[in-house]
């Protein structure tokens, strides 16, 4: 009988962790989901300030390529600077 009772005790140890994980992940998803929707209704969503984004993106990254390019110091350059 004593078997049995650690058993069960040692099972609801084991089981609370799990479900208290579970409800954080079930409550934290929902709010995820809610963000994401609030998030897709900004006006900053619009094609083209996403398009301005990608570009502004592309160009950072162009500079930061060159830079891992070549061995002069592309920040001691003069701004605006051009290739």
């Amino acid at each position: 009988m004593a078997a049995a009772w650690r058993w069960a005790v040692a099972l609801a140890r084991g089981a609370v962790p799990v479900a208290l994980g579970l409800l954080l992940w079930v409550a934290v998803a929902g709010g995820e989901q809610n963000r994401l929707d609030t998030l897709k209704a900004l006006p900053e969503a619009s094609p083209e300030v996403l398009a301005e984004r990608r570009r502004h993106n592309e160009l950072i990254m162009a500079a930061l390529r060159e830079a891992a390019e070549t061995d002069e110091n592309v920040a001691r350059r003069p701004v605006p600077w051009r290739k």
